[in-house]
């Protein structure tokens, strides 16, 4: 097939290129114009426009072909066409290369960055800058953070692998496709960041003296993969969960300060829901008498804190929601904030939560302390001190008890317990015709 000898009088322009003989810059050129707007690339050609052609065609092609399968990510042969033509007796291999419709297209080993990314600015390739880059991933991948291609490539899994490990799930190449940490084509997601060893969002936690943030008692920043900052988190957490005991006759009680579900459901909560696009920090702070979990990220549109309470999700990293639900860290989607407030039943003081636009808070009291000021003296009547004695003979009772040793009536029963539940001196234990009631703890003086 003969060239077309005026597109070639034409010069090099934003679509079309002249090489010499094959080389690695022939790479960035059909990188540029898949990035861009395609474009014809003469190998065989000087810049000049005089006609060399190449000495041996076929291998020259063979060059071309493994490089563009092996170079270029994402796979981009289905975008580029090979043919060899003829001006007298010189051979030129002419590559046409269109658009592509994953853009950015990239040099592998480079990663998404300018110096793997280039785009065509008149008759040259050069390195994108990193705002264009981004817009092209928003273009093509939309704006879900989890599902857009990581700028980072070279990304590990050691922590990963090996959670994934101790639950006995394989964590192999196909799932790590199945599960949206990779494209079809083995480019990385934002997912796939997340939870690799280079995850480049932290949790920092903060420990306070008192009940505001003035004296810090201890700081830390947990950073990695997710699975890392959920272990190293929870461990953390766990140390300053402290462990109150009373001791009834033989039996000694022991409570913790917070519901270990309810430090579990709010990390996971804060991992799982938050805004990732952004780079702040998810915050934890420990105070004498509570602990804040802020997490980036409002409500979802459409939701409110009532339906949070009632069970409603609507995950706004729905791969990562399901992956934290296979590997059974999560029993169902919804279930977290009622879990949270089911175990502060029978305590005064419940969980909290807040939202503004771009941030959700989730408060848990210490059920050690009854007030923003620590422990403090609660009066009670006589009837509810007569039934604080009964917990010196028993570790729980039940209403009949309550009217049997006050010769009170059911209502009146009801009535008096509610009244310590509400005190903070008495937790309820079941419902219906099983409820039971035990003592808290918060008041030491009974």
């Amino acid at each position: 097939m003969a060239l077309d000898m005026s597109r070639i009088e034409a010069g090099e322009n934003l679509t079309t290129e002249f090489k010499r003989e094959y080389n690695e810059e022939i790479k960035k050129t059909i990188v540029a114009f898949a990035n861009t707007a395609g474009g014809t690339l003469y190998i065989g050609i000087n810049d000049d426009k005089t006609i060399t052609g190449v000495a041996n065609p076929e291998d020259t092609l063979l060059q071309i072909t493994n490089a563009i399968h092996s170079a270029i990510k994402p796979d981009i042969t289905l975008f580029v066409d090979y043919k060899t033509e003829k001006k007298r007796k010189a051979a030129v291999i002419v590559v046409t290369v269109q658009k592509g419709t994953a853009c950015p297209y990239f040099l592998a080993g480079k990663d998404i960055r300018p110096e793997g990314v280039y785009i065509r600015k008149g008759a040259s390739s050069v390195p994108a800058s990193e705002t264009t880059i981004l817009n092209m991933i928003k273009e093509t991948d939309g704006e879900k953070y989890e599902e857009v291609r990581s700028l980072n490539q070279d990304l590990t899994f050691n922590a990963t692998k090996q959670f994934f490990k101790t639950v006995n799930v394989p964590f192999g190449l196909n799932q790590q496709k199945s599960l949206h940490l990779q494209t079809t084509d083995g480019v990385y997601t934002n997912l796939g960041l997340l939870l690799s060893d280079q995850s480049v969002h932290t949790i920092k936690l903060a420990v306070f003296e008192g009940l505001e943030k003035e004296i810090f008692k201890d700081r830390r920043e947990m950073s990695g993969s997710l699975f890392k900052q959920l272990n190293k988190t929870y461990e953390y957490l766990d140390i300053y969960n402290r462990t109150h005991a009373e001791v009834k006759g033989l039996i000694r009680l022991e409570e913790r300060d917070y519901p270990e579900d309810a430090l579990r459901e709010a990390l996971l909560n804060a991992l799982v829901h938050r805004d990732y696009s952004f780079s702040s920090s998810t915050l934890i702070s420990i105070f004498d008498d509570r602990i804040e979990f802020v997490s980036i990220g409002g409500l979802p549109k459409g939701v409110s804190l009532d339906d949070i309470l009632l069970g409603i999700s609507v995950p706004r990293n729905e791969n990562l929601a399901n992956i934290f639900y296979r590997l059974r860290l999560i029993e169902a989607y919804g279930t977290g904030i009622p879990k949270i407030m089911r175990s502060y039943d029978g305590y005064m003081r419940k969980p909290k939560l807040q939202a503004t636009g771009n941030a959700f808070k989730i408060t848990l009291p210490n059920r050690n302390t009854n007030s923003h000021n620590g422990n403090r003296k609660v009066s009670f009547t006589e009837n509810e001190e007569k039934v604080i004695a009964l917990f010196r003979k028993k570790i729980e009772i039940v209403r009949n008890d309550v009217e049997s040793t006050l010769v009170v009536s059911q209502a009146m029963a009801v009535r008096i317990l509610r009244g310590l539940v509400d005190k903070g001196a008495v937790r309820i234990i079941g419902g219906g015709k099983k409820t039971r009631y035990a003592k808290t703890g918060l008041y030491s003086a009974h």
